[in-house]
């Protein structure tokens, strides 16, 4: 079961394919947001596929936006692959590193990014994406913590590097929060449907491949990050987490920054695929 919205820029309308059909999903929510994933939208709409109440439709073809609308929050974590975090000149972190990305970032998995002016050092980043159903308080356990996931999603978690880096006071927000800088999607699979432990991303420039990886070589696990984040923030239904990106990124210095015209791809297993062009502003 796939979940996704479908449809022109804030204006999108939810819906699923399952078994190679999609079908309207209006009839039973408005939108794919905090409330349809606090009210378990997912299940109900897994009751309403088995019942036959959902109305067939033809989305192929319409731009597809992201499978989350209006997060309230997208909270990243960084360095969470050894490989990268050596790339980044860095040992792996002892605790999660986090920041945040405003919400107003998150677009279509294929609309195009615009390349900020004056940015040199625009890099890209294949994440996996996890989104929360309910509010973890103060987890005791990581055991207990993929209970409140909704599902996953594939994210391109942009940076500037300069503006990260390099003008950023210590802090990396900069960097992460330009406009069309969080390509989501194209889908949300439910959380029982997928394996977060294991699943290969990769990513490409103009064809030519950067990453390669499997969420196999996180420092902390999905269940790990949710149960450490549980005691520092309130995490709402609907928020988005970008779980960190394996090596293969421009700031190793293996490969050149973007620039206006280049085509960057990412995919998932089980979780579809992406590509965006890179604009001017």
């Amino acid at each position: 079961m796939e979940l996704f919205r479908h449809g022109p820029a804030g204006s999108e309308r939810p819906a699923v394919r399952h078994e190679g059909r999609e079908y309207d999903l209006t009839p039973l929510t408005p939108d794919l947001d905090g409330d349809f994933f606090a009210a378990d939208g997912i299940d109900r709409v897994a009751a309403a596929l088995a019942n036959g109440e959902l109305p067939p439709i033809a989305a192929r073809g319409q731009r597809v936006g992201p499978p989350v609308a209006r997060p309230a929050a997208v909270v990243c974590i960084g360095m969470n692959y050894a490989a990268h975090a050596a790339e980044s000149g860095a040992a792996p972190p002892p605790y999660p590193v986090v920041f945040l990305k405003h919400p107003g970032c998150v677009v279509g998995p294929d609309d195009d990014v615009i390349l900020p002016p004056g940015s040199e050092k625009t890099d890209w980043e294949v994440e996996l994406a996890v989104v929360m159903k309910r509010t973890p308080r103060y987890l005791k356990d990581p055991s207990e913590a993929l209970d409140y996931v909704a599902g996953y999603a594939l994210s391109n978690d942009l940076s500037e590097r300069a503006f990260q880096l390099e003008e950023s006071g210590g802090q990396w927000s900069k960097g992460k929060c330009a406009e069309t800088f969080n390509p989501l999607g194209p889908v949300l699979r439910p959380a029982s449907e997928i394996d977060p432990t294991g699943l290969r991303l990769r990513s490409w420039v103009n064809g030519e491949i950067r990453q390669d990886s499997s969420t196999a070589d996180m420092v902390f696990s999905v269940a790990e990050i949710i149960h450490h984040l549980s005691h520092y923030m309130l995490l709402m239904p609907g928020d988005v987490i970008s779980t960190g990106t394996p090596e293969g990124v421009a700031l190793s210095g293996r490969f050149p920054y973007l620039k206006v015209g280049d085509v960057v791809t990412m995919e998932i297993d089980g979780l579809g695929r992406q590509e965006q062009v890179i604009v001017a502003y």
